[in-house]
């Protein structure tokens, strides 16, 4: 399976569907189980899609999908940020702020919750692009981060979202949240030391979007309708598209360049390929 997002325009439905009629304009992030969406025509439940902001091009809505449902289920779902911890800030540390999750779970932060946003990043142009998304403080992921929360003076932060380099940070992380704090990560550490958090009952939270339709989950239905709302932000000016390039057409030259500046890690927001 290769592509996970996509934006496009439903062509036929099954005798099952209810939600969606050829025509409809739409977008999602598919499944580990079926094909994936570096093809022009896909097979998806209609569970999971939503409906493609009518603001948006055809690349800035794919670039939503799976970002989008990552951060809202770890921050949401996972982290119940809208629940507070006793004593602690009422903060979230976004670890990552700049990549593709990072760049909107910092604006679902900063829009749908009272949180204070700290994120991370390292360079001048990140540094800016996470400012313009809304963080209220900015850290240096190449530093140690318990330090630099300290001096913040805000506290120690009720949550914490590690959308990378978990495996270096843990450490630090389980220095700087709060006692009875929630964190959530998404990348895959070889060590991680759990251990590290019994002592303030941290608990731990793992983050896959993918599982609801690889599982077939009673509440499958709920990325249909998170896309939606984030549609609905979307819209209403609220929340910007992540996209920050694009290439066309969607051929294996181009998805060699794309995966290559991937896997350099110094990619901002979201790369798009589009077109046949």
């Amino acid at each position: 399976m290769l592509g996970w997002d996509a934006a496009g325009i439903v062509r036929e439905v099954g005798p099952d569907a209810t939600r969606f009629a050829p025509g409809d304009e739409v977008y999602y992030a598919g499944s580990l189980i079926r094909s994936g969406t570096n093809a022009q025509f896909h097979l998806v439940d209609e569970r999971i899609a939503g409906r493609k902001p009518a603001s948006l091009d055809w690349a800035e809505a794919a670039a939503l999908p799976l970002t989008t449902l990552t951060a809202w289920e770890a921050m949401f779902d996972r982290l119940d940020v809208l629940k507070s911890v006793p004593g602690a800030a009422p903060a979230i540390l976004i670890i990552g702020g700049a990549g593709g999750v990072g760049s909107i779970a910092v604006q679902i932060a900063r829009q749908c919750t009272d949180l204070t946003v700290i994120s991370t990043a390292s360079r001048p142009e990140t540094r800016d692009w996470v400012k313009e998304l809304g963080a209220h403080h900015i850290i240096d992921h190449s530093k140690p981060l318990a330090a630099q929360i300290a001096e913040l003076g805000i506290g120690a932060p009720a949550f914490v979202f590690s959308t990378t380099h978990t495996e270096q940070n843990v450490a630090d992380i389980a220095e700087l949240i709060a006692p009875q704090g929630r964190f959530a990560l998404i990348d895959d550490p070889k060590i991680f030391d759990v251990m590290l958090f019994k002592r303030k009952a941290v608990s731990i939270h793992h983050e896959l979007m993918f599982t609801r339709s690889l599982y077939g989950t009673p509440d499958m239905d709920e990325q249909g309708k998170i896309l939606n709302a984030l549609a609905a932000l979307v819209d209403d000016g609220k929340i910007r598209t992540t996209l920050t390039e694009k290439l066309s057409p969607i051929n294996a030259a181009n998805m060699k360049t794309v995966h290559a500046l991937i896997e350099s890690g110094s990619a901002r927001g979201k790369i798009v390929l589009e077109g046949f």
